[in-house]
């Protein structure tokens, strides 16, 4: 019995599928044919058009011509060059059988129609010819009459032969469409023909075979049904147990949620109360460098300068100790220098902004890369956790621009108002690909990129690092302003 349901559903698959494509080929057929008319007769349409204005503009010419030469006055502002240009390529375009319009057109020219183009073309050639002498300034006025006289004798004549070749291309064009009616009436004929046939080797045969198949069903719906009695109790306890289920993950899924949650928050303090850490230690080393170390190097630079002010009994030793006043010097200026990128004390006495110029400017200094500050807006003042926090971000972008970007310009921008503070760090280096970094910045170019989203995640803020090869690098860290202010 399968093999019968099989053997029959494969029969009837396969006359199915041959009539819909016999159907589809002639629907298709029918599209084509009618598609390739209507463009045809589109085309034909704009011929018999443009044919059709060859009469006009001959007469417009005419009329010019003679009101040219008898000297009146006309309100027709055409310029009769124009006009004759344009007839001359119409009719060079028709001869030659494309129409170069808003597109090509293609002109259909039956043998009688080339016949028709052969004759006119020495009545167009006098009147053309004609025309051209009438428009030459240099033709006296007995030329221009002798002209004048041909084109009004052979414009009849022109105007007739065009009449022809106009009824003759519309002619030919009904001709055309009057075929497509055939063509289609053939098309219909064996498209209602394919259905007859479907009709009868495929739709009764599954009609008889769908009864057959409906009352095997209904003779075992009873038994169906019962079993599916059974069947509902079953999914009913089954619908109880998935429901336990259910409850049990979302707990379970709670639970996760909660646990990822203390996990971030326990790694937000501990990553807080490291920079913290951090923070309090540069300050005590800095405080240390400029109180301690600082006193004792300007102590020592005071003494040299005045063993320079003593006698010496060669000049040797009067330079060695000059040189030791100038290296001492510039320890005290290294020192000052590593105290100031410990902890700027600039940040306390005069706030973000003047910190981020100084920084720029030591930048270039030090680097002798035009690094630039730029800073708008007038917000309100910043916590000193949330200025040392951003001025850490520009620090490590510009210390990862200088090192390994090989820009030549760096620009440090600072905008912020009462409710969101940005700031970027911009340069025009070679870049890199997102994901990637260049080999000598791979050690410790990713620490300081994972400091920077530490500290922004920290201030509640969003870090975006944008670059791409040869393109440059854009560092941007994004704060909102109701929670960084300070107490």
């Amino acid at each position: 019995m399968k093999q019968l349901d099989q053997q029959v559903a494969r029969q009837l698959t396969r006359f199915y599928i041959i009539a819909l494509t016999v159907i589809a080929v002639l629907a298709i057929s029918g599209l084509l044919f009618i598609k390739k008319t209507i463009s045809t007769h589109y085309a034909d349409s704009r011929v018999v058009n443009v044919a059709g204005r060859q009469r006009m503009l001959s007469q417009r010419l005419t009329k010019l011509a003679l009101l040219q030469i008898t000297g009146m006055p006309t309100a027709d502002t055409a310029r009769f060059e124009a006009l004759l240009n344009t007839w001359n390529g119409n009719h060079l375009q028709l001869r030659n059988g494309m129409l170069q319009m808003e597109k090509a057109y293609k002109v259909r020219k039956s043998p009688r129609l080339a016949g028709m183009f052969s004759r006119i073309e020495p009545v167009f050639g006098f009147i053309y010819q004609s025309f051209l002498r009438i428009n030459n300034p240099r033709s006296t006025a007995g030329e221009k009459q002798e002209a004048l006289q041909v084109v009004l004798r052979e414009e009849p004549r022109f105007l007739r032969q065009m009449d022809e070749i106009v009824f003759q291309f519309d002619k030919e064009s009904f001709e055309r469409v009057e075929s497509l009616e055939r063509t289609e009436w053939v098309l219909t004929v064996a498209t209602l023909f394919t259905l007859l046939i479907e009709a009868l080797a495929i739709f009764r045969p599954v009609v008889l075979h769908t009864r057959n198949v409906i009352r095997k069903l209904t003779e075992s719906e009873d038994a169906l049904q019962s079993t599916n009695e059974r069947l509902e109790g079953a999914n009913q306890q089954l619908s109880i147990t998935n429901q336990t289920l259910v409850t049990t993950q979302q707990e379970l899924l709670r639970a996760n949620e909660e646990k990822h949650q203390l996990q971030r928050a326990e790694d937000r303090v501990r990553s807080a109360a490291l920079l913290e850490g951090q923070e309090e230690e540069r300050r005590r080393f800095a405080r240390e460098l400029h109180d301690g170390i600082g006193q004792m190097l300007t102590g020592l630079k005071l003494n040299a300068a005045s063993l320079k002010r003593g006698t010496f009994p060669d000049e040797k030793q009067k330079k060695r100790v000059e040189e030791l006043g100038e290296l001492i010097q510039d320890i005290i200026q290294t020192t000052r220098q590593i105290s100031h990128n410990l902890m700027p004390s600039v940040l306390n006495d005069f706030g973000l902004r003047a910190t981020l110029q100084l920084l720029a400017d030591q930048t270039a200094q030090s680097s002798a890369i035009a690094v630039t500050f730029e800073g708008t807006g007038d917000g309100p003042k910043l916590a000193p956790a949330v200025e040392i926090g951003l001025y850490r971000i520009a620090q490590e972008a510009l210390n990862n621009a200088v090192k390994y970007a090989r820009a030549q310009n760096i620009r440090l921008n600072l905008q912020y108002d009462r409710h969101k503070l940005v700031l970027t760090v911009e340069d025009d280096g070679r870049g890199f690909t997102p994901g990637t970094l260049p080999k000598e910045a791979r050690s410790l170019g990713t620490n300081g990129l994972e400091n920077m989203r530490t500290r922004a995640r920290l201030l509640n803020g969003e870090l975006s690092i944008t670059s791409k090869p040869q393109k440059g690098t854009r560092v941007a860290v994004k704060l909102t302003l109701s929670d960084t202010q300070p107490n």
